[in-house]
This record gives C-alpha cells, sequence and structure tokens, in this order.
C-alpha cells in the first residue's frame, strides 16, 4: 500500500506542475458545459419565450388575412412585420435577414367561403334542407399559403412553425364552418351558440412510478453529458506524462525497483480517479449555484448526490483505465495527444452526447452500446431524470468496471511482453 501512495504522490507532482494541463481538466470542462447550456436552453425556449420575427404578404386582404393577422399578432412565439412585395420578403429570407415569411395568395378569404358554402349546401341538400348548386360547386379553387425558411433554419424548427400555422389555419376554417351553417340555417348568434374551443387536449406526463415528478429541462442534460466528456479528456494527460517518463527516463529507473508494473498503475489510477471525482463535484456546484445566477435552469439533485457521485466514480475508472493503455501503447506525444483527443470525441459522438441515440440510423445505435459513455450516460439519466435505485444502475457500472479492468489488464500484458528479457 505504501508504494501505491508514493506512486500517487509522484504522479501529483507532475499533474501539479502542468498548468496547462490542469486547465483542460477543469477550466475547459467549465467553459464548455456553460457555452453548450446557454445555446441549447435559449434553442429549447425558442419558439415558447423568444418572439420570432416573420414576415407576412397579404395579397388577399379579406376576413381570412384579417383573422389570420389578428393570431399572429396575439401569438407569443411570432413578431408580425407587415410586407407588401412576395419577391421582396423571398429576398430578406434568403439573404438570413428573416427566418420565415407567409405569404397569403390572393382571393384566399373569397374562395375560402366559396368553399366551405359549397360543402355546407351539399350536406344541408342531403338532409333535404336546400337544393345544391352546381355553380357554387365549380367556383372555389385551392388555395396554398407559402412559407419562405431561411436555407439554414433546422428541420426541427420549420415543422414546429408548420404545426403552429396549421393549427391556426384549421381553427380559422372550423370557425367559417360554423358561421356558415348558422347562416344557411337562417339563425343569428344569439339563437346558436357553436363551442370552437378545443374539445380534445393534451397533458404531458412524466412517468416515474408515483414519485416526485421530475421535469427534464437542458441543465439535466447538460451536466452529465459534458461533464462525461471531461472525465474521458483525462486521458490525454495521463497518457502524456506516461510518454514523457519514457523519454526521460523516469520509466527506466522505475523498471530497476521492485515495483510491480501493476502499482505503478495504481498510484496514476488512484489521482486521476480523484480528478475525475473533482471534476464531477465541480459540475454540480456550477449547475446548482452558478447556472441560476446566468438565468439558466438550477440542476435539481435532492437525495441523489451518492448514487451520482458512484456513477461519476465508476466512470472516471473507465476513462483512466483508457488513459493507462493509450500511455503503455504511445511511444511519443504526437502518438498520445492526438489519437487521445480524437478518440474522446469519437466515443462522445457515438455515445449519445452530441445527438440522442434514439435520433441515430440503427446501425449507429448498436455502435453506441461499445461506447463506455453511453452506458456512464445512460446511468447518469436513469439518476438525474427516472429517479431508480442502485439495483437499476448495476449493469451499467458492471459495464464501466469491466473496460476498466480490462484496458488496465491488457496494459499490464502489453507492458509485460514488450519488456520481456
Amino acid at each position: 500500500m505504501y508504494k501505491i501512495w508514493i506512486s500517487a504522490y509522484k504522479e501529483l507532482l507532475l499533474l501539479t506542475r502542468d498548468l496547462g494541463g490542469l486547465a483542460v481538466l477543469f477550466v475547459m470542462p467549465l467553459l464548455l458545459v456553460i457555452t453548450i447550456t446557454v445555446i441549447q436552453d435559449n434553442t429549447f425556449k425558442i419558439i415558447q419565450e423568444n418572439k420570432i420575427p416573420i414576415l407576412l404578404v397579404d395579397l388577399d386582404n379579406g376576413s381570412v388575412s384579417d383573422k389570420i393577422k389578428t393570431t399572429l399578432t396575439n401569438a407569443d412565439y411570432f413578431e408580425l412585420i407587415i410586407e407588401n412585395e412576395e419577391k421582396k420578403a423571398k429576398d430578406l429570407v434568403q439573404k438570413g435577414t428573416n427566418q420565415l415569411a407567409i405569404v397569403l395568395p390572393e382571393n384566399l378569404s373569397r374562395d375560402l367561403n366559396l368553399k366551405i358554402e359549397e360543402n355546407v349546401s351539399g350536406i344541408l341538400a342531403k338532409f333535404g334542407v336546400e337544393e345544391e348548386s352546381e355553380e357554387q360547386a365549380t367556383a372555389a379553387k385551392n388555395k396554398e399559403i407559402r412559407l419562405y425558411f431561411d436555407p439554414a433554419t433546422q428541420e426541427s424548427f420549420k415543422s414546429s412553425v408548420r404545426n403552429n400555422i396549421d393549427k391556426m389555419i384549421a381553427q380559422i376554417e372550423s370557425e367559417s364552418i360554423y358561421k356558415a351553417f348558422q347562416e344557411e340555417l337562417g339563425s343569428d348568434d344569439s339563437d346558436i351558440l357553436f363551442d370552437t374551443g378545443n374539445f380534445i387536449t393534451f397533458k404531458e406526463i412524466i412517468p416515474n412510478s408515483g414519485k416526485k415528478e421530475l421535469i427534464p429541462n437542458s441543465t439535466q442534460h447538460n451536466i452529465p453529458a459534458w461533464t462525461l466528456f471531461a472525465i474521458f479528456f483525462i486521458i490525454l494527460p495521463l497518457s502524456i506524462n506516461m510518454v514523457n517518463e519514457k523519454n526521460q527516463g523516469t520509466f527506466v529507473r522505475l523498471r530497476t525497483q521492485p515495483v510491480p508494473y501493476a502499482i505503478v498503475l495504481s498510484g496514476k489510477a488512484l489521482v486521476f480517479l480523484t480528478v475525475s471525482l473533482l471534476q464531477f463535484g465541480l459540475m454540480l456546484l456550477v449547475g446548482v449555484y452558478l447556472f441560476p445566477l446566468i438565468n439558466l435552469p438550477k440542476l435539481e439533485i435532492g437525495g441523489r448526490l451518492p448514487l451520482l457521485f458512484l456513477v461519476a466514480f465508476f466512470a472516471g475508472l473507465a476513462a483512466t483505465g483508457l488513459g493507462l493503455l493509450l500511455g503503455t501503447i504511445a511511444k511519443s506525444q504526437e502518438q498520445s495527444a492526438p489519437f487521445g483527443a480524437t478518440f474522446v470525441v469519437i466515443l462522445a459522438a457515438i455515445g449519445g452526447v452530441w445527438v440522442p441515440v434514439f435520433a441515430m440510423p440503427k446501425f449507429m445505435q448498436a455502435i453506441s452500446n461499445l461506447s463506455p459513455m453511453n452506458w456512464a450516460l445512460n446511468a447518469f439519466y436513469d439518476v438525474f431524470l427516472r429517479d431508480v435505485g442502485l439495483s437499476e444502475l448495476i449493469p451499467e457500472l458492471s459495464l464501466l468496471l469491466f473496460f476498466f479492468l480490462m484496458t488496465t489488464g491488457i496494459a499490464i500484458i502489453y507492458n509485460k511482453r514488450k519488456n520481456a528479457v
């Protein structure tokens, strides 16, 4: 045990003397998680809270276009800008000045009313209330509301806007149909009142087995994901220190001592495992205390702190094992640094840190199961968002422990064979 502590002390001295390495381990992750969370939180709120300026070209100038203008003006998510020419609106969107332009076609109100009257008259004629008019049946023409989107606009934003506009147009059509029935039946508004409000509504419920409801937000998604990214970045200073020991002759001196290679690796693992836990604790402090000060959602931990540190511990083991393996195999910094950084990015990409796994192609979803970041991220989500217990975390924690044992074992065997006399 004494030899492990001495090895760990030596590794700690190397780490504390490397200011650049400390910045990579602690400052870079903080800047990264704050930047990503600010950007993503604003994206989450863009439809609900931030008003989006949109151009409206009204070629109809009728009752329907007036209702559309009123609805858009009263909407919480649009800021209406009236534009007279379709070509000018199209150019503004093409240049990126505006993200969206809506063009209402000519005779929209007239043809919509004709179409509704045609349908209402046809229904009443079938019940013998009135005779169907052939003249009306050919008068109405289908209309097309044109939407111009900035080419750089993401598809998710387009879908959200289309859904909101489609819902608005459907409500206007429903009100017009009810009004047409009233007129055809010869009734005024005081005789027959149609309720045009939504009869069917939606309620979002988060399944949590009757426990306290947890509302997911950008903080709860970003803190675990980018903390894992930071934890796995410890393979860079760890592997670089091991390469420097080889190049500077320190490793040769260690080999002359009666110390097994496993003891040397244990000291390194102890130091960098502690670093990973410090990183995680620092991230939690940022989420709990700093994020509310910059108008970001507060990280809700509740009574889940022991489980969170347990997951961080096993994630740190997996990252440390990978760093020990890379440092053992690499012969120079030119090998360890670029490969380590690139490999961490690949693990993050396929592990769901950047893009959710469910949004990936099927074959990439299968590959993501091989990433230790994916195992750790699922475990963090289980604790943060699904409020599970220790028993549900055992599969992911077992995989992380197995990854550490496998990579460390390979490093020991490789070193033994390489230095065999």
